[in-house]
């Protein structure tokens, strides 16, 4: 493969709105010992690529401070997690017969080895992440997804919001036969979860707005609630028996509120506060019945396995709402913040057909 030396690349040099991503030419990446050079072929956003940019996350001892995900972010940094393409070279110590293959990047920096690891950092915030032509990875992190009949986009779906979804699944031990409540339904994390509980045989119950409905439907739920409107006897409503896992990226007074959903030994697994992060709750409903408030950061390398498997099988397909060329970065990122889709953005760098093999999946926005 020819690989030239500069590149188009998407970055951010300080913490701001939209404008704080610039598209620029920037030297190829050249891959260390242990890494491989991926050729983009297709890059998903995610809601950790406005919240980088944006500085949102905060400290622990400052909830308000300007910070990345794990802290200060060093600038300048290429964004992006989810990245699908080809294998374009190999650096030392590193099998060259790997170039060529087709590859998803596990985008998480782990603290350990082995396969209950938990992520540390991210491609995309703690190292240059796949907002460009090329991208390093360690090659113990790209997954060989040659085979599977899913493009390019709908592999690049898969590493956040999937892999996130997973992991929430995995650590709320749902198991088929069991309800589970999924909030935020219609988000990238959210649709992910929907589809991946109605694959493990799980009723599932969603929280979704009206116009969405259908979709978020048409993913898998059995049961689709209106979040306009009064969730907690809704949900009351459609599963009478109680909640056996409540899968939630909302937080806020849902978690509150909902608690006393859950059945005897039931969990409500959280990964995300799109409702708010401060949440009161009545602690007896806890303890008193045996349930658990679980916190879920992503997937661990085992987790991110089991969902390379179910991608090469392709026994789930994400949802590609619209793509867009690394030049519209921005212009994509303010898509994704209104909300107003259902399934994943998806860019293009450039260096491969984003959609090959085409499925039908993405459209061009």
């Amino acid at each position: 493969m020819n690989i030239p030396t500069t590149m188009n690349a998407a970055r951010i040099t300080a913490h701001g709105g939209p404008g704080a991503l610039e598209v620029t030419q920037v030297p190829v990446p050249t891959p260390a010992s242990g890494e491989v050079l991926v050729a983009v072929s297709a890059a998903a956003l995610n809601n950790t690529d406005l919240w980088t940019r944006e500085g949102a996350y905060g400290r622990a001892d400052d909830p308000t401070a300007l910070s990345g995900w794990r802290g200060p972010i060093d600038f300048p940094r290429i964004q992006g997690a989810d990245v699908a393409g080809r294998i374009a070279a190999v650096g030392p110590e590193v099998d060259d017969g790997l170039v060529g293959r087709r590859v998803v990047v596990d985008p998480a920096i782990y603290d350990a080895d082995g396969p209950d690891a938990n992520v540390a950092g991210l491609m995309g915030s703690e190292r240059d992440g796949g907002y460009a032509q090329y991208v390093t990875a360690p090659a113990e992190r790209v997954h060989d997804v040659t085979r599977s009949p899913l493009s390019d986009d709908q592999l690049a779906s898969l590493p956040i919001a999937y892999g996130t979804a997973l992991g929430m699944i995995e650590r709320g031990r749902l198991r088929s036969g069991q309800t589970a409540l999924v909030s935020g339904a219609s988000g990238g994390v959210g649709l992910a979860l929907v589809q991946l509980a109605r694959a493990r045989g799980a009723r599932v119950v969603a929280i979704s707005s009206g116009s969405k409905v259908d979709a978020v439907r048409a993913a898998g739920a059995h049961d689709v609630v209106d979040r306009s409107r009064d969730v907690v006897e809704q949900l009351r409503a459609a599963a009478p028996e109680g909640i056996d896992v409540a899968l939630d990226v909302v937080a806020g007074d849902l978690l509150g509120h909902g608690l006393p959903l859950l059945r005897p030994g039931g969990r409500w697994v959280v990964a995300g506060a799109l409702g708010g992060y401060r949440v009161s709750f009545d602690v007896r409903r806890l303890y008193l019945h045996n349930t658990q408030v679980v916190g879920s950061t992503m997937h661990t390398p085992a987790h991110f396995g089991l969902l390379m498997d179910l991608a090469r099988r392709a026994e789930i397909r994400p949802v590609v709402a619209a793509s867009f060329p690394l030049e519209e970065a921005a212009r994509a990122q303010e898509e994704l913040a209104r909300r107003r889709h259902v399934g994943k953005l998806v860019l293009h760098p450039g260096t491969g057909p984003g959609g090959s093999p085409d499925t039908g999946s993405s459209m061009r926005s």
